[in-house]
């Protein structure tokens, strides 16, 4: 409890900000690589929608993964009925929420970051023979490392106060998918402003904190 005010927001909050930027860390960066490195049919309609969260309403792109991911969704109606996942209103929508609003966040800076690595380098490692993979882990990464940090920190901030998607997807439904920013908008709409209050000053400075911390570490 926090002056009175539920834990499980907080608790639940951290759980779906910390899968989000897992997936962010290794699909994100995946994409970036990608979208810097490779050419390839199909790539400009796969950049288009990486950056489509940018400009897309919250609540549409929301309805739209309701109708692609819910259990008669359009991707899960082709799978046996003991095979469709749970993912509307489950904390799983939650994470896939979070992570499709920071994605391109995510994607945008790191892409940036591989595609100013000079060829050069990465031609030096190749004729040393290492091969790609080697090139990603000793080139690639150590040098696109700050544009990964700071599509973190973005996605991860982004992660941290997403309401539209979330409210789409989890269903906001107390105790069991109701994060912190969603608390804070039932405790407004409640009349409770004194939780309102500290929840809202608890969510920015872990925004702050996480800000500072990813900063640092991407400064290494």
């Amino acid at each position: 409890m926090l002056d009175g005010c539920p834990g499980a927001p907080l608790l639940l909050t951290f759980g779906v900000v910390a899968w989000s930027m897992g997936l962010q860390l290794v699909l994100g960066t995946a994409l970036a690589w990608l979208l810097a490195r490779r050419r390839f049919a199909g790539r400009g309609l796969l950049d288009a929608l990486v950056t489509l969260p940018l400009v897309f309403p919250p609540i549409v792109l929301g309805y739209g993964l309701l109708l692609l991911l819910g259990r008669q969704g359009w991707l899960t109606q082709w799978l046996p009925p003991p095979l469709r996942p749970e993912i509307v209103f489950t904390q799983t929508g939650l994470v896939i929420a979070a992570f499709v609003a920071g994605l391109p966040l995510m994607v945008k800076p790191a892409q940036a970051a591989f595609a100013g690595i000079p060829p050069r380098l990465r031609e030096a490692a190749a004729l040393l023979g290492h091969r790609p993979w080697s090139v990603f882990w000793r080139i690639d990464v150590p040098l696109a490392r700050r544009g990964v940090a700071a599509g973190l920190v973005l996605a991860g901030g982004r992660a941290l106060g997403e309401v539209g998607l979330s409210l789409m997807l989890g269903g906001n439904i107390a105790g069991r998918t109701e994060t912190l920013s969603l608390a804070i908008y039932n405790h407004v709409m409640d009349g409770n402003l004194a939780c309102a209050n500290t929840l809202s000053l608890l969510l920015a400075g872990i925004a702050a904190l996480a800000f500072f911390v990813l900063r640092r570490w991407g400064a290494l």
